[in-house]
């Protein structure tokens, strides 16, 4: 975008008046534009609101008004996000006319801080699916090999970004949904501590493991975008005021040096038996090298229940689900059915259901309506609940004895198209290394490790203590001051 690979620096353009707000935004409008076919990103684009958003912005900015480093900087919103008067679907037929009558907390901070929101982007329906193919709109395809998914459920925000459509995008994140696309498309990604980013607006999958962050090229540029996002929430009861480091975490004392900046820092090294692909473990190898070279201690750490830890995610997400979306029946609003013939309310209501969700969607409200049915829940849904207490206790063990968790995002990287679709069983698994962080609450962040022999990106994750999301982002700057980020050029080159 106008040659600028990083927000930052465009925002610092934008604020040294070298380049307006409108020609920011009219040069992503004429990439979603060119690209809209070859990567099926977007849902909505409303290119006249989107200019009359930038001039707001720039007499915002000539008037001396305070604003972010960001003002001006086009961003992507996922299209579970709510914004006024612009079309939010979820990926669903369900909603696919559904216009809110409000911003989301996250988009109203957005706006105050003068970012200029480019539009929806695709997502898997109801941010239920690891690929951007459940959308009712179409699959996304990965900017890097458009033959290859970008993941999900943030796919379309992580293909925007990695296109250079736009700089910034927000996803959302209920069991790896932002990691695993950033992971997956070469970008940076943070899911935040639960609680330090309101929700409130935010289309619910499972409340309890939602959350929403910043998707970018760089982890700075991640930062300064949570910057904006994070803080307390009156309209969101799960929301936290910004909270300390806990007295015994050792990352309180961590100050790093010019030279070796991460010194005095303790990584464990997710010590795990299930098999990765050769591109995965030689990521981490570097990811490990990188570590050392910039001071940190690195050492072996076993992890049990992450073989256990995935089923017990996918009954608690898919029984919240089941609660969550019962409230789109096509009578209060959603998809509504044709009714010439339907024989009485629960008819309609079936027959709306049916037709406005797609095939994940049923399999996974069918699934948690399973989970917590009379003579199941205690079998099921109670037991999974017991594994999520048992993660959060061996997670904040872990944490007591090093700073930091290193592991793999994914075990592969992108697969082709078609090929997570045709085996559900193997697109859940592809979340055995995101969902502790969900389950537990803990931020974690995506960041690139290079790419596979076929070109394909691989990332690496870091899990810090809870509250702890400044100072992960702060560590992905030194390892990526020390290995740019490898950046994908629209015609498919790379640059650094």
């Amino acid at each position: 975008m106008l040659d600028f690979n990083q927000a930052a620096a465009l925002g610092q353009a934008i604020a040294a008046r070298q380049v307006s707000v409108r020609e920011a935004a009219e040069q992503s409008l004429k990439a979603v534009a060119c690209q809209k076919t070859k990567l099926n990103a977007w849902i909505t684009v409303d290119p006249d609101q989107v200019l009359r958003q930038a001039d707001d912005v720039q007499r915002r900015i000539d008037q001396g008004e305070a604003v972010s480093p960001l003002a001006g900087v086009p961003v992507a919103v996922k299209d579970n996000i709510s914004t006024r008067g612009l079309r939010t679907t979820c990926g669903s037929r369900m909603l696919a006319d559904y216009t809110p009558p409000y911003d989301a907390t996250v988009v109203a901070r957005l706006s105050r801080a003068g970012l200029v929101i480019l539009g929806k982007t695709n997502m898997d329906e109801f941010a239920m699916g690891s690929t951007t193919e459940t959308s009712w709109f179409g699959p996304t395809m990965n900017p890097w090999r458009p033959g290859h998914v970008p993941g999900g459920s943030s796919g379309g925000s992580a293909a925007a970004t990695a296109s250079g459509q736009v700089l910034l995008a927000l996803g959302s994140d209920t069991g790896g949904s932002i990691r695993q696309p950033c992971a997956w498309c070469g970008l940076t990604g943070l899911k935040p501590t639960y609680g330090t980013v309101s929700r409130y607006g935010l289309i619910a999958y499972a409340s309890s493991l939602d959350q929403i962050g910043p998707m970018a090229l760089t982890a700075g540029d991640c930062r300064i975008l949570y910057e904006i996002l994070a803080g307390p929430d009156s309209r969101d009861s799960t929301s936290l005021p910004d909270s300390p480091l806990p007295a015994d975490c050792k990352l309180k004392a961590w100050t790093g040096g010019a030279g070796r900046p991460l010194a005095g820092l303790t990584v464990g090294c997710l010590d795990d038996a299930a098999p990765v692909q050769p591109a995965i473990s030689a990521a981490r190898a570097a990811a490990i090298r990188q570590l050392e070279a910039l001071g940190a201690s690195v050492e072996p750490l076993a992890m049990p229940l992450l073989d256990e830890a995935v089923p017990a995610y996918y009954l608690i997400a898919t029984a919240e689900a089941s609660s969550n979306l019962a409230r789109f029946d096509g009578i209060r609003y959603g998809y509504r059915p044709d009714d010439a013939d339907v024989a009485d309310i629960g008819d309609y209501y079936a027959r709306g259901r049916s037709e406005g969700f797609g095939r994940e969607v049923r399999r996974r409200i069918l699934l948690g309506t399973f989970a917590l049915s009379a003579g199941f829940y205690d079998a099921w849904y109670l037991q999974a609940l017991k594994v999520r207490r048992l993660v959060c206790d061996r997670y904040a063990e872990a944490l007591r004895r090093v700073d930091l968790i290193l592991s793999p995002v994914s075990a592969t990287t992108a697969p082709p198209l078609g090929a997570s679709l045709a085996d559900p069983l193997a697109m859940y698994q592809s979340d055995r290394y995101t969902v502790a962080a969900n389950l537990t609450g803990l931020p974690a962040l995506a960041l690139p490790f290079g790419q596979d022999s076929q070109g394909l990106p691989v990332g690496m994750q870091l899990t810090g203590p809870s509250f702890s999301d400044r100072l992960l982002l702060a560590a992905g700057e030194h390892i990526q001051s020390a290995q740019p980020v490898t950046h994908c050029a629209v015609d498919g080159e790379v640059s650094a």
